[in-house]
């Protein structure tokens, strides 16, 4: 199977509590949870937060009085999410990121979602992910994850084809409203088109030799969790274009990533690419964020650093290596759009959340088709 996770032994067990929160009750149904989870604690003394910058999941925070010491995650999976989310695979993710260092603690599942711990920091913004300390951390962070080797040296392969062509068959053909419908009809391209722009990629991006990992899927800005105070110093790599270099700190602090619904074995260009793609934001896109050529030769030579020490290897890069990633990343970045452009047309016909599902997969379809000619025309060097 194209997209098995192994869990090693040893790793934690979780605890699966049969209980369902329903939207209407989330605080009631989150202090069910933290009876079994937090048993000292007085339900009349649980603060409940609710977050919002989530588009896909409901999440409430919940802790103590007014200090965020330690704060639960309640994590409530939004409507026919299991329609785009395998589940099961996400919570094998999640286990096995958290054995190596790169997840928070898991503390339950629940028939409706999960239960996890709150990562202290502050979550970003795209002018933070520009950042050159800020960007170092994200990349060799990203390697480490990427460089967690398969179970006894299983070669895996990367399902974002087969997912691809599952969304595709799950889009809409129609809205009830008749607004909405005509938007549908003359902005978003015909199942034709995009059948045929899916053959493209599969052919093209296939192609270009980028290994297959364990990959996020999903970073967002929002996704990415900066604690200044937490770290330790990352020595700036070497220059292949000019780029200030950040200011030497003994302590730029850390990050970590959360939210591991979409994860699994892919194409590492793939996961750099959707990184890069998210610069431009999710409420009010602006892709003229996208990083430039010269950010992404700093980002990327940070990122082979840290994946070839992980991996054991000489960590010396060259400018060639670095060519070579920076092509197949940019290549990569249109099945990122095309991927996210499908699943906000499912999201448009199903999710309850407050959000312009059908205008972001037109945004996204858009600027698979605005940055085609552009990314392709990138040759690898010889």
């Amino acid at each position: 199977m194209a997209n098995y996770i192994h869990v090693p032994s040893g790793c934690p067990h979780v605890p699966k509590i049969d209980f369902t929160v329903i939207d209407s009750g989330y605080r009631d149904g989150a202090l069910r949870l933290l009876q079994q989870l937090r048993p000292k604690w007085k339900p009349e003394h649980v603060t409940t937060q609710l977050f919002t910058d989530g588009i896909t999941n409901k999440l409430i925070g919940c802790y103590m009085g007014d200090t965020m010491e330690d704060v639960v995650l309640v994590r409530i999976y939004g409507n026919k999410t299991e329609l785009l989310v395998d589940r099961e695979e996400e919570l094998k993710s999640f286990r096995v990121l958290q054995s190596h260092g790169c997840a928070p603690q898991l503390y339950c599942t629940f028939n409706n979602g999960l239960c996890y711990e709150f990562m202290q920091g502050e979550a970003l913004d795209p002018q933070h992910v520009c950042n050159p300390t800020i960007f170092r951390l994200i990349a060799r962070r990203l390697a480490k994850i990427h460089a967690i080797h398969a179970h006894n040296g299983w070669i895996p392969k990367s399902n974002l084809w087969v997912k691809m062509r599952k969304y595709f068959s799950l889009i809409p053909t129609e809205f009830e409203m008749e607004a909405v419908n005509g938007r549908f009809k003359r902005e978003v391209p015909s199942p034709r088109v995009l059948e045929d722009e899916m053959s493209w990629m599969k052919e093209v991006l296939s192609n270009l030799q980028s290994p297959v990992v364990l990959c996020h899927n999903d970073l967002l800005c929002k996704n990415i969790i900066y604690n200044e105070k937490r770290g330790l110093w990352v020595p700036p790599v070497a220059s292949f274009v000019p780029l200030a270099p950040p200011p030497r700190s003994t302590n730029p602090g850390d990050v970590q990533f959360i939210d591991y619904e979409y994860s699994g074995y892919n194409y590492q260009a793939y996961d750099i690419g959707n990184h890069f793609n998210e610069f431009a934001g999710v409420s009010e896109v602006d892709y003229s964020l996208y990083p430039s050529r010269e950010l992404q030769f700093q980002w990327l030579g940070a990122y082979l650093e840290a994946y070839k020490e992980h991996k054991g290897l000489n960590s010396d890069v060259t400018e060639k290596e670095v060519e070579v990633l920076y092509v197949q990343v940019n290549q990569f970045a249109l099945a990122s759009h095309f991927f996210w452009g499908l699943w906000a047309l499912i999201q448009a016909k199903y999710s309850k959340i407050d959000f312009d599902f059908l205008g972001y997969a037109i945004v996204r379809l858009n600027q698979y088709f605005k940055m085609k000619p552009e990314v392709t025309a990138l040759t690898l060097p010889e």
